[in-house]
């Protein structure tokens, strides 16, 4: 069985407001994220919340999604959300790997998704990361024999510094769409990307 956490606890200060919350389509961002992984065939999804728990809860929960509450998310950066939810998956033995996507990626495609974890399950990979024009993207997919390193890691490393340590075995895959890469930053990058 393959998990995803979704990371989406962080403080928006770019934005201006929590951009999460903000509407895409007939959803809101969280929303067209979690609506993307279900339409993948991805299960189990437990969004990790920290600014405006409580809607970022309340939406996670309207779309039969699980959500658990980063208590740091002031004071830390994304290895601590990534770390919380993967504490929370530790104790659901059939889980044998973490898609970590972001909660700020409402155009990530469903076939993107569904991709890494088909080709997780017929390779075995203990990392699998999609990569637009030589560059890394989410969601990633993260083997159970590595969570603990994960979890044992400690600020200012990062998930980027995991990836760089584990070079030699990602199995890359290379997709044509740039949505891997594409987040929403700030009101610009909201207004030039929503439906």
């Amino acid at each position: 069985m393959i998990s995803a956490i979704i990371l989406a606890a962080g403080r928006s200060v770019r934005m201006g407001q929590p951009k999460m919350l903000l509407p895409w389509g007939n959803t809101t961002v969280l929303g067209q994220v979690i609506s993307t992984y279900q339409e993948a065939g991805v299960e189990d999804i437990l969004v990790v919340t920290g600014s405006a728990r409580e809607q970022a809860a309340a939406i996670a929960h309207q779309h039969g999604a699980r959500s658990i509450y980063n208590e740091m998310y002031a004071s830390s950066e994304m290895l601590a959300s990534l770390q919380k939810g993967l504490q929370s998956l530790l104790y659901t033995p059939e889980v044998e790997a973490a898609l970590i996507g972001l909660g700020d990626q409402p155009q990530v495609q469903a076939g993107t998704v569904q991709l890494i974890c088909e080709t997780f399950r017929k390779q075995r990979a203990k990392l699998t990361v999609p990569s637009c024009q030589k560059r890394r993207g989410h969601p990633w997919l993260v083997e159970r024999s590595l969570w603990n390193e994960l979890m044992g890691m400690e600020a200012p490393r990062s998930p980027r510094d995991f990836l760089n340590q584990h070079a030699g075995e990602i199995l890359y895959l290379e997709v044509d769409t740039p949505s891997i890469l594409a987040d929403l930053d700030t009101p610009q990058d909201y207004l030039s990307s929503r439906p």
